[in-house]
C-alpha cells in the first residue's frame, strides 16, 4: 500500500511558493505542488486563476466571520474537502460543471444529515 505513496513523484509534495495582490498588499502562499494544481482544477471549474480563487476565498470567509489566519492551511482543507466531496459523489467530478452554481446550501444539508446518522450509529 504505501508504495503508492513513497514512490510517486517527489515532484508532487516539492513546496512552491506563489505570491499574488489581494486588496493591494502582495501576500505570499507556499504549498505542494499536489495542492496548487487542485486549486488550479478548482479554479478552472469557474473559469478563474488561481490568484482569484484564492482571493475570493479569503474575502468570503472574511465575509462569513471566519478567522483565516492560518490561510495556507484553510486552503489545504479546502483541496481535500474539493477531492473528498467529489469522491463521496457529493458534488460531480465533470470539470465543465461550475461550483458556483451547485447547491450549496442543500450539500451542506446533506453532510450535516450524514454526520447526523453517523453520529446515530455509534450510539
Amino acid at each position: 500500500m504505501c508504495q503508492l505513496f513513497i514512490d510517486a513523484d517527489p515532484a508532487l509534495w516539492a513546496s512552491q511558493t506563489r505570491s499574488f495582490r489581494m486588496d493591494g498588499m502582495v501576500t505570499s502562499v507556499r504549498l505542494e505542488e499536489l495542492f496548487w494544481r487542485t486549486l488550479e482544477t478548482i479554479g478552472e471549474r469557474d473559469d478563474l486563476s488561481v490568484p482569484q480563487l484564492l482571493h475570493r476565498l479569503y474575502n468570503e470567509s472574511l465575509d462569513a466571520g471566519h478567522d483565516v489566519g492560518n490561510f495556507t492551511s484553510f486552503l489545504r482543507v479546502c483541496c481535500l474537502r474539493f477531492l473528498d466531496l467529489q469522491l463521496r459523489g457529493l458534488i460531480p467530478v465533470e470539470a465543465h460543471v461550475k461550483l458556483s452554481l451547485l447547491p450549496a446550501g442543500d450539500i451542506l444539508a446533506l453532510e450535516a444529515s450524514e454526520r447526523s446518522k453517523s453520529a446515530s450509529d455509534l450510539i
